[in-house]
């Protein structure tokens, strides 16, 4: 099934429809039919109809805007201006990143490139839009060769190629520098642009047309502009233009290589079958007995999922690091996209158990980034860092794989990266400080410096994790002394983790309801109020947590005053969205808290709002994200709680139990092994038991070993 919207009148009327009218006639077949790559992209979800391959390099797709928070991923589908296609994004970040290389399809002379959308259509692996110039564009892709088709109105056609272009965020400049060459073929340009944006990076392609132009025209530079923009001009013999755009983080020969090897022919409806078949290769992990809407939102879930972290490795395995240096990676494998403070806490473990064949090069690549740049990834994008967010959590994400039993990667090295992320000071951390103070002082460091405690401490307990498995006992001690400095910023009046200055005195005045970040600082929280992030430490010591609040009652008080407190008024741009009390669903340092009522003395209570969450704040519309979709992990909350567990500790191995929400469930493990779950549907007299393999699970969690050997869960 086809997602297809019509614009009419500014988007005065939307029609839904079931089929392309593109050559590509016939329905979308197998889990595919389910996929809305719409859903996300009106709002604050910002994701993007375009096609993608799962953890594919390129992502081409529709730009509205190259600048703006709103257009982080070049789109809003209330936009009804599309100003031409690019070939790279990102999936629900919160700064924009990429667009390189735009084109734009066009017949009669303009000066603004740019037309209104009149029908859009979409699915895994394709999109199509009509423009009101009369051009019909279709995108599709490999993985690392985006796959444009356009069908004009006559045999007069024309391409805007455009340099220049990029999704932008705070700058005016973006390329530094550029080299592009021409080739005689008149179908053929290639080479490179060095910019900068969110990171410094450089970008290597080459541009391929089915048919040669007749005319190039290059337009006049506008000031600050160090990339050629073109008009191309086409004589048709059947209205259809075809384009080609491979891209490399290494050189021209490896775009070219990458082309070569991947998309070999011109036949645009069997690179879109192709693409469909992988997908369904991974969405068919999971299979879930529910009503199409709710199998539209989860197969979407999946999808963007698997959208990231993107092997920027060329087809020889080259790519470029995080030094600019060249070097082969390790199978094959090199990703970036990694969103890691918001997908260590599901988006990762759920990889271990539906990708698992990609782990151990998420953890390859985190490694050779520490060798290149002498610390662990935080966010890279294209294989550079940018230093955004807090803490270091490829941590949780290496000590997660390893607890979990993964051996493709060196345990030795891996613990070398983790000690030297956590004692050499670099642009994120001051370890100094950190150990000087037991806590990150507001008064040196007016910025996050409660947030930044916290984070910390998850990262140095699961060192400590790692460490005790592997008999390393002192640095097992010495991190685990660390993973306790978060009791030093709790406040006994109010209950609450609170900025402390360098003499032990809390911050005043206090207002735990204002939510701060960097873009309002000074304020000591991440995109999170107090409450908010009073609860991080919850994710691997609820115990410690508990005592400090004086006992298990305390410890329920203190979750139903969260959910029940009055806030204030929503606000996008720091996370306060998808609002139940202060609990916001919109932004990931309150993910993990509803689960929490499992540790209370009402755990029905717990499940109820994990189901109010579920349906409240997902649906199958544009809109149908709550918040940044932040590169799988919104999608890996609604997996997870479909399934009917999630990993509050993301990396020790164990899932707290909640309810499904389908009252059937079938995860493909491996050839000929599935996990079975059930749910009996619960009333009053339910007894809330939950059994693997007809044995009754004590207590409140299920191990990963567990799970993956297969069987039938049964919720009761």
């Amino acid at each position: 099934m086809n997602k297809k919207i019509t614009f009419i009148l500014s988007l005065a009327l939307l029609l839904h429809g079931c089929t392309s009218v593109n050559s590509q006639n016939e329905a979308s077949e197998g889990y595919v039919q389910y996929v809305d790559p719409f859903i996300g992209t009106d709002g604050t979800g910002h994701t993007f109809p375009g096609p993608s391959m799962p953890f594919g390099m390129v992502q081409p797709g529709p730009d509205n805007n190259d600048m703006g928070w709103d257009y982080t991923s070049g789109y809003q589908f209330k936009d009804s201006t599309i100003m031409g296609f690019s070939n790279t994004r990102a999936s629900g970040t919160g700064i924009s990143e990429f667009g390189d290389i735009l084109l734009f399809p066009f017949e009669k002379k303009t000066n603004e490139f740019k037309s209104k959308k009149l029908e859009e259509n979409a699915n895994a692996g394709y999109y199509q839009v009509k423009l009101d110039n009369g051009v019909l564009a279709e995108l599709t892709c490999t993985e690392r060769v985006a796959f444009h088709q356009y069908t004009y109105p006559s045999e007069k056609a024309k391409v805007f190629v455009n340099l220049q272009h990029g999704l932008r965020f705070l700058t005016d400049s973006l390329v530094l520098d550029s080299d592009v060459k021409i080739h005689e073929d008149q179908q053929t340009i290639s080479g490179y642009c060095h910019t900068k944006n969110w990171v410094e990076r450089k970008y290597f392609f080459q541009l391929v047309f089915d048919k040669p132009y007749t005319h190039k025209e290059q337009l006049p530079p506008e000031p600050r502009e160090n990339a050629p923009k073109y008009i191309l001009s086409f004589n048709l013999d059947n209205k259809i233009l075809k384009a080609k755009v491979a891209l490399s983080t290494v050189s021209e020969e490896g775009a070219s290589k990458n082309l070569l090897k991947e998309l070999p022919h011109w036949d645009f409806n069997k690179t879109i079958k192709d693409a469909q078949k992988t997908w369904n290769s991974y969405l068919s992990k999971v299979e879930i007995e529910a009503d199409e809407k709710h199998k539209t939102i989860f197969y979407t879930a999946l999808y963007h999922l698997f959208l990231q972290p993107s092997n920027i490795a060329d087809v020889d395995g080259k790519y470029r690091g995080a030094d600019d240096k060249i070097a082969v990676a390790e199978n094959g494998q090199y990703y970036s996209t990694l969103s890691l403070w918001d997908t260590y806490r599901a988006a990762h473990p759920l990889y271990t158990i539906l990708a698992p064949e990609k782990v151990n090069g998420f953890i390859n690549t985190m490694l050779a980034h520490h060798k290149a740049q002498g610390y662990l990834p935080i966010w890279t994008a294209w294989g550079q860092e940018n230093h955004c967010m807090i803490g270091n959590h490829s941590i949780p994400v290496i000590v997660d794989a390893f607890i979990k039993g993964f051996d493709g990667f060196d345990k030795e090295k891996a613990m070398k990266a983790m000690i030297e992320s956590t004692t050499q000071n670099h642009l994120n951390s001051d370890w100094d400080m950190y150990n000087k103070y037991g806590y990150y002082p507001y008064d040196f460091l007016d910025n996050e410096s409660v947030s930044r405690t916290l984070e910390s401490g998850f990262d140095d307990y699961c060192i400590a994790l790692m460490a005790e498995r592997m008999n390393k006992k002192q640095i097992a001690e010495e991190y685990k002394k660390r993973a306790s400095y978060y009791k030093n910023l709790y406040d006994p009046e109010t209950g609450l983790m609170r900025g402390k200055d360098s003499k032990g005195n809390f911050r005043v005045p206090f207002d735990p309801l204002t939510p701060t970040s960097p873009m309002n600082n000074p304020g000591n929280y991440t995109e999170a109020n107090a409450w908010q992030y009073t609860f991080t430490p919850c994710q691997y010591d609820v115990q410690g947590y508990t005592e400090l609040l004086g006992g298990k009652e305390a410890f329920t008080n203190q979750l139903n005053t969260f959910f029940e407190i009055e806030g204030k008024e929503d606000n996008r741009h720091l996370g306060q969205e998808g609002l139940i009390g202060q609990y916001a669903h919109g932004n990931e340092p309150s993910h993990h808290i509803a689960y929490l009522y499992a540790y209370s003395n009402e755990p029905d209570k717990g499940l109820n709002l994990i189901t109010t969450i579920y349906n409240r704040f997902y649906d199958d519309t544009p809109s149908g994200i709550t918040g940044n979709e932040d590169c799988g992990q919104m999608s890996a909350w609604y997996i997870f709680t479909t399934l009917g567990f999630y990993p509050v500790n993301p990396a020790n191995g164990q899932f707290v139990l909640g309810e499904p929400q389908v009252n059937y469930a079938k995860i493909k493990l491996g050839e000929d092994k599935y996990l079975e779950i059930h749910k009996e549907t619960r009333d009053k007299n339910s007894d809330g038991k939950v059994f693997f393999n007809e044995i009754k699970i004590d207590g409140n969690t299920i191990s990963y070993d567990r799970i993956m050997q297969g069987g039938r869960m049964k919720f009761k």
